[in-house]
């Protein structure tokens, strides 16, 4: 009886504790540094950690913070850290993005593959990388409303995924008016591919993301997006609920406005 009380409390445990970034302080976890103001009507979210759910919203949030949690400049480093209390499954590929349009499109600016929180391939739960620190693109355009995105597919366990989003602001001397990169895809959530377990190969899914289509964004949203690779969730495309930025298009088609409300779904809901 001690043993499968014992058993049960490990793997609570474990499922609990997965990745969660926590530099920029994303969406409302209680885990930052330095905790922001709730916005009026919100509470701390203490399933930060949790993996989006499959057919869900891929943010826990689309409320922003009252302030922006960082102020980064174009063309110069910027770090994001993680929590150092999670499993980090194997690794596995971690994109770092920028948004103007709360998260509806997103425009990669770092990304590091294979084993995101190891120096090298390792099969094994302890990160031993908790902070990335690259160089913001020089002409990612200015504005007082940024998101920075953080997207991660484990490399062991159940095929899941997780993120985390933060409201920023970027400064650009240079004055560039639009960015554009390969756009952020959600492997592992409804509408994407699954990337399977990588079982030692530690490629597993690379040309996803080599193959995701180009996006161009602006601090007022998104101008273009060539979707020929990208798999559209249309059946469940809502706006946000609120939102402080417009959105312009120049091209058609659009691309997928994601669903945005708070993740309820539960740590048991399976384990990874």
């Amino acid at each position: 009886m001690l043993f499968k009380i014992a058993s049960v409390a490990a793997l609570v445990s474990s499922v609990a504790a997965h990745m969660a970034m926590n530099e920029p302080c994303p969406r409302f976890s209680p885990n930052c540094a330095t905790l922001p103001q709730l916005p009026a009507g919100q509470s701390y979210n203490h399933n930060i950690k949790d993996p989006i759910a499959y057919d869900g919203p891929v943010f826990m949030s689309d409320v922003p913070w009252p302030q922006p949690v960082a102020s980064w400049t174009a063309g110069q480093p910027v770090t994001v850290g993680f929590q150092a209390d999670g499993a980090a499954h194997g690794g596995g590929h971690c994109q770092f993005a920028i948004s103007y349009d709360n998260g509806k499109t997103a425009a990669i600016v770092h990304k590091v593959m294979e084993h995101c929180f190891f120096n090298d391939p390792l099969d094994s739960n302890t990160a031993e990388v908790l902070e990335y620190t690259f160089m913001l693109p020089a002409n990612v355009p200015a504005s007082s409303n940024a998101q920075f995105i953080w997207i991660w597919t484990n490399a062991v366990g159940y095929r899941e995924l997780y993120t985390g989003i933060a409201d920023i602001t970027i400064t650009n001397s240079g004055g560039s008016k639009s960015y554009t990169g390969k756009s952020a895809i959600y492997p592992n959530h409804a509408g994407y591919d699954t990337i399977p377990e990588f079982g030692g190969d530690y490629t597993t899914g690379l040309s996803l993301y080599d193959n995701a289509p180009n996006v161009t964004i602006t601090s007022s949203g998104y101008i273009a997006e060539q979707l020929s690779n990208k798999k559209p969730i249309s059946s469940r495309i809502s706006e946000p609920s609120s939102s402080n930025s417009s959105e312009t298009s120049s091209a058609s088609p659009k691309a997928p406005v994601w669903p945005f409300m708070f993740n309820t779904g539960s740590v048991f809901d399976k384990y990874g």
